[in-house]
């Protein structure tokens, strides 16, 4: 049975959702949680991609969130299928194991919008559900890519930018929805010798290890998933373990993170604010900060303490973001200096940068 075009959500109404999961359990727990918020409602939960592709053709709804390992037909088949006939938005929301951070990257390629965890030892269900409701609302909002773009994406650039002399400042960026494609457009163009970075993207555990990996393979400059202690230094990116913060932190002249537990900072583990308010106390006018494409205003406060302590700051334009959420509030917080889109966005981290000097 063919499908008929997929259709956005309407400003202002409750976002209806539709639930796939095998687990009766899981959908239970998640409509209980969903049901909490009043700009949602669940409209329909089914067992199988066969059940639900009949329920979304009845109930129309919004946005999807969908396991990955099912029966009969598994997710990332039933995603394709669905972005090729109904593309809609979809949230995954998956046991995520090693393995799974590598089929999480799959499906955000093949065109879903976010990716969540299930709750589990490390992740309590409160967390859990905080963090849907808002990747829900995000998903919602967000401007689906075509195929055509998607599979671009995943190309890297057959130029890079140059930096004649290596400089040692910090660059720190934050990203959420959205933030996986808009992290690879640019970091795939920074040469090799382009200053240190430190990264907060929202994303679970094990994904941001495979996120880091596919990274290293497309980038010039090295790319690795943070470990406490690691330095940050020219020809390096370091990425933010999922469920865990980040900070900067500094000795003599050199820069090292810390990564540590912790509550939930602006609704996320790891949160933009506390790697940019870190930034701000230990590298102040030797830094470059960049706020991406996402939902909600993590990192807002901490761009406007950054610029307070002589950073430079940047933020994606609405025309290139998928949600233009955290660029437009720290924007309206008064702690951008630039508002570029994302393709301009690496060569002016260069430029800001090298200006700084060659010293730390």
């Amino acid at each position: 049975m063919p499908w008929a075009e997929g259709r956005g959500h309407a400003s202002g109404a409750r976002i209806k959702v539709l639930l796939v999961d095998d687990s009766a359990i899981v959908r239970k727990v998640l409509a209980q949680e969903l049901s909490k918020d009043p700009e949602i409602e669940v409209v329909g939960a089914a067992p199988d991609p066969f059940v639900a592709r009949d329920m979304i053709i009845r109930l129309k709804p919004d946005v999807l969130t969908l396991d990955i390992e099912m029966p009969r037909m598994d997710g990332l088949t039933f995603l394709r299928r669905l972005m090729s006939y109904y593309p809609l938005p979809v949230v995954i929301v998956s046991s995520l194991t090693p393995r799974g951070g590598d089929v999480a990257l799959e499906a955000i390629d093949i065109g879903a919008v976010e990716v969540v965890c299930k709750p589990g030892a490390s992740y309590a269900v409160g967390d859990m559900a905080v963090e849907l409701r808002d990747k829900i609302k995000a998903a919602a909002r967000s401007k689906m890519r075509p195929a055509s773009d998607r599979e671009a994406s995943a190309v890297p650039p057959h130029g890079r930018l140059s930096l004649l002399r290596t400089t040692h400042s910090v660059v720190a960026i934050g990203a959420s929805t959205g933030g996986t494609q808009a992290l690879q457009a640019l970091l795939s163009t920074l040469p090799a010798n382009s200053p240190g970075i430190v990264i907060v993207q929202h994303m679970p555990e094990h994904f941001t290890r495979s996120f880091a990996e596919r990274l290293d393979t497309l980038c010039a400059i090295r790319v690795k998933e943070a470990e406490h202690g690691d330095l940050v230094s020219p020809g390096r990116a370091l990425i933010a373990p999922g469920n865990f913060h980040m900070e900067l932190e500094r000795s003599g002249a050199v820069y090292k993170v810390s990564v540590r537990p912790g509550e939930l900072v602006s609704r996320h583990r790891p949160s933009v604010n506390v790697l940019f308010r870190s930034v701000a106390k230990y590298a102040g006018r030797n830094a470059v900060g960049a706020i991406l494409t996402g939902m909600g205003n993590d990192g807002a406060e901490g761009m406007k303490e950054m610029k307070e302590q002589g950073a430079d700051t940047i933020a994606q334009d609405e025309a290139t973001c998928v949600v233009f959420g955290m660029p437009k509030e720290a924007i309206a917080m008064g702690g951008v200096d630039h508002v570029l889109p994302l393709e301009a966005i690496p060569a002016k981290i260069l430029d800001l940068a090298s200006r700084k000097g060659a010293g730390a």
